[in-house]
């Protein structure tokens, strides 16, 4: 997915930036990812808040190998019914965007 199309496919978000990692894009609201692309597909931050409806919608986490290990990320992909549904996607992306925020907090949060 090009920058420009994911722009246009995030639209209903507001503003975003995209730029290069992982050999594919980052994505950035106010300073913060809330999704990557990678091979060709979208994938969005999660948490232990949101996981669950992740998982209740059929969704699959981004995993990578590492030694010889499957390891999954916080990162899972957008169902396919939100490429068409602007409010659907508005719903999956407030709920990685929620996420990419309560995770800078914890970040800022005095230990």
């Amino acid at each position: 997915m090009d920058p420009e199309g994911l722009r246009e496919l995030l639209a209903p978000l507001g503003p975003v930036t995209v730029r290069r990692m992982f050999g594919g894009v980052g994505v950035f609201a106010d300073g913060l990812c809330f999704a990557i692309a990678l091979r060709g597909e979208l994938y969005l931050k999660t948490d232990a808040e949101t996981r669950a409806a992740f998982v209740a919608a059929g969704s699959a986490p981004f995993t990578y190998e590492q030694r010889g290990a499957s390891r999954e990320t916080s990162y899972w992909r957008l169902v396919p019914e939100a490429y068409d549904d602007p409010d659907l996607l508005k719903h999956w992306g407030g709920l990685a965007l929620a996420a990419a925020r309560r995770a800078a907090a914890r970040k800022r949060a005095p230990r």
